[in-house]
């Protein structure tokens, strides 16, 4: 069953639950023949459309319902801005309107205009544009002549109209076959082109746009595009306007301002035709936090430019300090941001958020590293306090060492085992691939433990066992985990100590209450692996099992329900007075109830995860020590039921 629920600040997307039935091998000679044949007539050749249509994901991405960053629906606003946004880069039009009205959105640039000829043919054959000519356009983002035929192919209706000198071409389509074409003469349109489409709702089901995501997605524009005007119309309400004076600058001190860090020095800001970086330190922040983009494209999953950056970045600090720092003491609690062009960039995927072009690594490492060694120069104060910031953090991370070698010792000296932990057989390893299918539940305390603990598969299921609320580390630094026995021994259990490349079950579980401490504790957890080891949340390892709320029962039939509209849908499919019970906690439910819950037809959320730039601010919110604001917050949105 596939759910998609919202978490703060991050999200859970359904996952199916594992098989645990066991197969016996069979050699090649005692298996079946297929009653199926494979022959010629099975071979099937898609036209372009109907690739799109049935492969929505090799476009897209996630097709998600729009509540995060890069749900389709998202990425193709971002397609049709994209090429609003080459005219722009190309010197042609300096303002971009946007309607979003519901599902339907609009796009107009004041460009040169798609050529009459060739409207329809951009909008709906692949490989067909101009982003293969160096003379039409230099730093493309759309380069595979794709985008723009996707989103015609992903939306129920879909219109474009191209201006040029007077005259007009357009082109109306439904499900992306072409429905009506009309021309004609304008004088008063200035040139450019108009897109309007609603995404299909058969592939888009229940997407809904929301503000804060277009916003973002504006605004990154904006930076990326000193000068270029976008105008948003969001559902009838007054237009917002996003534009940018001083590039990266502008996105760094907005990133600083969301959760009120003070930079140390003033941000360093370098920038050509080429490459733009930005970037400073703060005392308020853990670990790092850079914004990263090829062409106007967020790149969210980095790639050659950011590891570049980072290297040219401490390579300059370490030739000026005439020392060798690591790039952990250099990076620690940087915020920042690097934009490149490129004639030829090299995606992973249709959605751009990673860059694989090795060959200008050496070009931008040399690049970064002289214009800072030159800066470093001329502002020998600010140098001085970059190496202050290095220092400290190398002192702390030597100091951690110790800590940790303390710790491993006093575990040794405690127990061989860990106590909380009720291990399975099989263990997985990531580079093998042995071990798929196991699991770790971490619950909270024993009665909740003891119902899983009784009817779990000891071959594939392992128990974890918190005493109580764990410790809130959001604000804390790394060294609280080997202070801290409880995260120090969950930290071994799963053998993430040094690496997530060691994890010893493929999925990690948070098993709680449904219930306000419940919840309360899963975020805590959340937290701690979003803090500490975010490459588990980023591989997709950690997960939320979902336990039912209500048994609706008769003498007949029993029906386990997960939600109110669930518990609703039962109590009339029973009919009568069936008996309702609501569990609060998972110790309140039977090891033989359980067993169902843990087993082939067990539900799992995985937790979802988001960049730390997106999450943040919101973790620092929820998790931060602005305790009085949090408490207004709440006391405001308050709602107390009324009773006669």
């Amino acid at each position: 069953m596939e759910e998609v629920r919202a978490l703060t600040p991050l999200r859970w997307q359904a996952a199916p639950g594992p098989s645990l039935m066991l197969l016996k091998a069979r050699t090649m000679a005692e298996q079946p023949r297929s009653p199926h044949q494979y022959d010629e007539s099975k071979v099937k050749t898609l036209s372009s459309l109907e690739h799109i249509r049935l492969r929505t994901g090799m476009y897209i991405g996630r097709i998600g319902n729009g509540t995060h960053y890069d749900d389709g629906c998202y990425i193709l606003l971002k397609e049709v801005i994209d090429n609003a946004v080459d005219e722009f880069i190309m010197g042609h039009g300096r303002q971009i309107d946007i309607h979003i009205e519901g599902t339907r959105v609009r796009v107009r640039d004041y460009g040169r205009g798609i050529p009459l000829g060739k409207v329809i043919d951009c909008v709906s054959t692949i490989n067909t544009g101009a982003k293969y000519n160096d003379d039409v356009f230099q730093f493309s983002v759309g380069l595979n002549g794709v985008g723009a035929k996707a989103v015609n192919a992903l939306s129920r209706t879909f219109t474009v109209r191209s201006h040029r000198n007077g005259e007009f071409v357009e082109a109306v389509f439904r499900q992306g076959k072409l429905t009506r074409e009309r021309k004609g003469r304008d004088p008063r349109a200035p040139d450019g082109t108009f897109i309007e489409f609603d995404p299909d709702p058969e592939i888009f089901k229940d997407t809904a746009f929301r503000l804060e995501h277009v916003e973002r997605r504006l605004r990154h524009y904006s930076y990326l595009n000193t000068g270029l005007k976008l105008v948003l119309h969001w559902n009838g309400e007054p237009p917002r306007i996003y534009q940018s004076r001083h590039g990266l600058m502008d996105l760094v001190m907005e990133e600083l301002a969301s959760d009120g860090s003070e930079p140390i020095y003033p941000p360093l800001h370098y920038s050509s035709r080429t490459l733009e970086f930005c970037f400073t330190h703060t005392n308020s922040r853990y670990g790092e936090t850079v914004y990263s983009f090829v062409n106007g494209q967020y790149t969210s999953d980095g790639g050659t430019h950011l590891s570049a950056f980072r290297e040219g970045l401490l390579k300059a600090v370490n030739e000026f300090a005439n020392s060798r720092f690591e790039g952990d003491d250099v990076r620690e609690s940087l915020v920042g941001a690097v934009a490149v062009r490129l004639k030829d960039p090299v995606f992973e995927s249709q959605t751009k958020n990673k860059l694989g072009n090795t060959e200008i690594r050496t070009e931008l490492v040399n690049k970064v590293r002289e214009e800072l060694l030159h800066f470093f120069q001329r502002n020998r104060p600010i140098a001085e306090a970059i190496l202050a910031q290095v220092r400290d953090t190398q002192k702390l991370r030597k100091e951690l060492q110790t800590v940790k070698k303390l710790a491993r010792e006093r575990a040794k000296a405690i127990s061989l085992r860990i106590p909380q932990l009720k291990d399975c057989r099989l263990h997985y390893d990531k580079r093998t691939g042995k071990g798929q299918g196991t699991m770790i539940f971490i619950c909270e305390g024993q009665s909740a433990a003891g119902s899983i603990t009784s009817c779990r598969d000891v071959e594939t299921q392992a128990v974890f066992v918190l005493k109580g609320k764990p410790l809130n580390v959001w604000e804390l630094k790394r060294d609280v985990m080997y202070k801290n026995d409880e995260l120090y021994n969950l930290m071994q259990a799963l053998n993430i100590e040094d690496s997530v490349d060691g994890l010893r079950y493929e999925k990690v579980i948070l098993a709680t209450d449904a219930d306000v401490d419940g919840l309360h504790i899963r975020n805590l957890m959340i937290a701690y692996f979003f803090r500490f080891f975010d490459a588990l949340v980023h591989d997709g390892h950690l997960y939320v099992l979902e336990t039912p709320l209500f048994r609706v029962r008769n003498k007949e039939q029993t029906l386990y329900c997960y939600t109110e509209a669930e518990r609703d849908e039962a109590i009339r499919k029973l009919g009568g007075k069936p008996e309702i019970t609501r569990f609060k906690g998972l110790g309140e439910i039977s090891p033989r109830e359980f067993a169902r819950f843990i087993g082939p037809e067990m539900r799992l959320s995985r937790v979802e995860y988001a960049p730390r730039p997106d999450a943040g601010a919101i973790l620092d919110f929820y998790l931060g020590r602005n305790t009085p604001e949090r408490r207004d917050y709440i006391m405001e949105r308050l709602v107390v039921p009324v009773t006669d």
